[in-house]
């Protein structure tokens, strides 16, 4: 059996949504067993496929991550953590505080021997139907054009072996599509990605990553937290202002009866519940990231994708790509 930790304290609807998540996730799979690290009475069930561990602290959203991983050594976060580290489990899963997953990831679980600085990935939707992998998506503020390569590198790694993308098309995130666009971290960047044995297609512009084909966007992580940011607010606004615009009289509302299973597909389309969540690429094992508003649909699919990935043999990959070329 696959076996996940999962954090039921960590997210803004913890630990209902997230023990209703595991709980949806386990009846649909016969093969998974979940370890679930909670305080007391977060979780009541006895589902033979749920193992829950009582722990005595949570990682707040406000805390210090570094802080709080490093002296709340029995919280559900750090705990979890620790399975993976130690083999209990063969993945986690959080919705919580993304410093403090990253600082467990790092501390914890350990980077990847040849890894400078692992990433945060996350398999945006978009109207080509497949979806876009961006990275990084916050991890780090600052990077260098050889930290760009190597997230393009395990990107490549994950969508191959885990979203089942053969030679996945990478691209650079700038200002423009023209080979010398951009700063100095940009065009050092391009030439390595040139150079490589990836599929790199060039710069990328991030007017396209609603409606591009491409399949991994790499930027560095203070560019892509941002970009992520302006998609979840812009759609947001979006579903709202037509929202009102068919509330708005009789005649809106009947139009709005005929068309609603039409923008229900458009909602579905930025629905960021049905991607899972944000693999954590550089680290010892397999770290899975939920969104912060994760409900028990989103928290579902975040454990069948951390299935995945435990199935999948991509660490061994990453690590065999990493050490061949940053030894």
């Amino acid at each position: 059996m696959v076996k996940i930790a999962v954090d039921l304290m960590g997210g803004d609807n913890a630990p209902a949504s997230i023990t209703e998540g595991i709980m949806s996730a386990v009846k649909e799979n016969g093969e998974l067993e979940i370890i679930a690290y909670g305080l007391k009475g977060s979780y009541t069930g006895d589902h033979p496929q749920i193992k829950f561990i009582e722990v005595t602290e949570k990682v707040e959203s406000e805390d210090d991550p570094v802080r709080a991983v490093r002296k709340k050594k029995d919280s559900s976060l750090v705990r979890a953590a620790e399975a993976v580290k130690d083999g209990t489990a063969d993945a986690c899963v959080s919705a919580g505080n993304t410093g403090a997953i990253m600082s467990a990831g790092l501390f914890v679980v350990g980077r990847l021997k040849g890894v400078e600085r692992p990433a945060i990935a996350s398999l945006i939707p978009n109207t080509s139907g497949k979806g876009i992998m961006l990275l990084d998506m916050g991890a780090n503020s600052d990077n260098k054009p050889k930290h760009l390569y190597q997230f393009a590198e395990m990107a490549s790694i994950y969508m191959e072996e885990i979203e089942g993308r053969k030679n996945p098309e990478v691209g650079l995130i700038n200002i423009g599509s023209e080979e010398n666009k951009g700063n100095e971290v940009t065009r050092a960047a391009f030439e390595l990605l040139k150079e490589s044995d990836l599929n790199f297609t060039g710069n990328f512009e991030t007017r396209d990553i609603i409606s591009g084909t491409i399949d991994i966007a790499v930027t560095d992580g203070f560019t892509g937290n941002i970009v992520l940011k302006t998609i979840e607010g812009t759609a947001k606004s979006m579903m709202m202002e037509i929202k009102d615009i068919f509330m708005k009289n009789t005649k809106n509302k009947l139009a709005a009866s005929v068309l609603r299973n039409d923008f229900g597909r458009v909602k579905d389309l930025l629905d960021y519940r049905e991607v899972g969540g944000a693999p954590l690429l550089g680290l010892d094992g397999y770290v899975l990231k939920a969104h912060g508003s994760s409900d028990a649909l989103a928290i579902h699919n975040a454990v069948r994708q951390a299935v995945r990935m435990a199935e999948s043999g991509a660490l061994e990959k990453i690590k065999a790509k990493v050490g061949d070329n940053h030894e």
